[in-house]
């Protein structure tokens, strides 16, 4: 009895299983076939509304769609019971970078206190907000911050850049320009780690700067204040 309850079990779970997959199978091929511009699709799952289907693009963008792919839907999933935005979590998910994958050799590390905290930071040095986001994290203190110099704003950005990475003291010549606007020196060196910068903040698409990652891999755009980046720090956990 055991095992023929199993068997019927087994069944069951293979039928429901060829079910999804025969559904999948139609999603993409009625929105490839309807919308030619769609860029690959990497991932359909079921969402947390019923008959509403999560389609994954371009590695981190979602879009949603019906179990037929006859509607295409770009926005947010709303839980208004719950009030949380499960579209934006979901992307902070897909988004979070591991904290020990990222290449420490091609940034430079600033310790305050005893630094037990961690913190990776890309910015560009012509970026205002950046500059504010310095003036405000100064007051952060037992944190070791691994600073990616990240030009993404012009050429300028990436001369200021070479002569910071270049520098016999990269954090001095960075605050320096950052806190009080005097010019990093002009300096040589092999400088190929802001390029490999760039490369991995396109990989991980970090379009903005600053761009902050915590330890436990979650990511903020944008120059937070002192409390907020504190409130990061103590609720990451690698």
């Amino acid at each position: 009895m055991k095992h023929a309850l199993k068997a019927i079990l087994s069944l069951a779970a293979l039928a429901v299983a060829c079910g999804a997959f025969a559904q999948e199978a139609a999603i993409r091929k009625n929105l490839s076939e309807r919308i030619p511009q769609l860029p690959k699709i990497d991932e359909i799952t079921k969402s947390p509304m019923p008959g509403l289907y999560e389609v994954r693009i371009n590695g981190t963008d979602i879009v949603y769609t019906d179990a037929e792919g006859n509607f295409l839907i770009q926005g947010n999933l709303i839980d208004t019971k719950q009030r949380r935005n499960l579209t934006e979590e979901r992307i902070e998910k897909l988004t979070a970078i591991d904290f020990n994958s990222l290449p420490l050799k091609d940034a430079f590390t600033i310790v305050r206190g005893d630094g037990k905290r961690k913190l990776a930071v890309f910015e560009d040095p012509n970026c205002g907000y950046c500059k504010r986001f310095e003036a405000d994290l100064q007051k952060v203190n037992n944190v070791t911050i691994h600073m990616f110099l990240y030009p993404i704003l012009s050429k300028d950005s990436t001369d200021k850049s070479k002569n910071i990475w270049c520098a016999k003291d990269k954090a001095r010549a960075w605050n320096d320009w950052m806190l009080r606007d005097v010019q990093p020196a002009a300096a040589s060196c092999d400088a190929a780690a802001l390029t490999r910068n760039v490369e991995f903040g396109k990989k991980h698409k970090i379009t903005g700067t600053p761009t902050l990652i915590f330890a436990d891999g979650s990511r903020v755009p944008g120059a937070i204040g002192t409390a907020q980046v504190e409130k990061f720090l103590t609720e990451a956990k690698p």
